[in-house]
């Protein structure tokens, strides 16, 4: 499924956003030639495109991929090699990653491939990853003699827990997809040549289910997973009283009683 380009960018085209289709749009990693490497043109473009899609109305779920055979291999080193840590912190690369850290929508990683470095970084921040059997799984950082700088130590730990985390990091090994789908990184593992048309399945999925209840579990789940039991607890007992103000929790229980399919406008 090719994506109708939305967002241009001069000279070359380093990401490629969908029209949105069924409240689906989807987000293509356009840099074959290098892999899908993450130089600074590329970073810019998918700063622009998520801030883009955080206040479209049309958008409910995005999908971010890479293509058939690669997802990102990582940050392009040509933009690393010769910089120094003061170099390296005027550059602000967490700047580049802050609006799809906090994209208010639900985002599904669709991988085939290799996500290696800031890739695999990239797909940790969406919030579920939809894998190709064949893809890979990687941090290999400490081999170049650095270390991951945006969520490769810290989302990996919590997502695989620390012992599988040190394994990946102090080795540079990845993870198979099925192993990845063991540990919790991975979200649903498709069949071969599967994963973006999995992905796009369950967008279409989740965009038919009421925007303000799927974005208050996103919300939740962000919010609390910092915070002790009985905060988080209350902070989610606070969102699910404010959606019994809406117009589609009403409707849903209608719908649910007379046995019609519920009909969402997101009010």
């Amino acid at each position: 499924m090719k994506a109708a380009p939305l967002t241009v960018f001069p000279d070359i085209t380093p990401v490629v956003v969908s029209e949105a289709e069924d409240g689906v749009a989807t987000v293509t990693l356009n840099r074959p030639e290098k892999r899908n490497a993450l130089d600074i043109a590329a970073r810019t473009a998918i700063a622009a495109a998520f801030t883009g899609l955080a206040t479209r109305s049309d958008v409910r779920v995005v999908v971010i991929t890479g293509g058939e055979t690669v997802f990102a291999a990582g940050a392009d080193l040509n933009m690393l090699v010769d910089q120094g840590a003061q170099a390296m912190s005027d550059l602000d690369l967490p700047q580049y990653w802050r609006p799809v850290q906090t994209f208010p929508k639900p985002l599904i990683a669709a991988v085939s491939g290799v996500a290696f470095g800031a890739g695999c970084e990239l797909a940790m921040m969406c919030d579920i990853i939809v894998a190709d059997p064949e893809a890979r799984f990687g941090q290999p950082e400490a081999a170049v003699g650095i270390m991951p700088g945006a969520g490769g130590v810290q989302r990996l730990a919590r997502l695989i827990g620390p012992k599988a985390a040190s394994l990946m990091l102090f080795t540079g090994e990845p993870l198979d997809a099925t192993r990845a789908f063991a540990l919790g990184l991975v979200s649903l593992l498709a069949e071969p040549g599967q994963a973006l048309p999995r992905a796009l399945e369950m967008a279409r999925r989740i965009a038919r289910m009421p925007p303000k209840a799927i974005v208050a579990i996103k919300r939740n789940l962000a919010a609390g997973a910092g915070l002790p039991l009985d905060a988080a607890l209350a902070l989610e007992n606070r969102e699910f009283l404010l959606l019994f103000d809406t117009a589609d929790k009403t409707e849903g229980m209608r719908a649910f009683l007379d046995r019609r399919k519920p009909q969402f406008t997101g009010s």
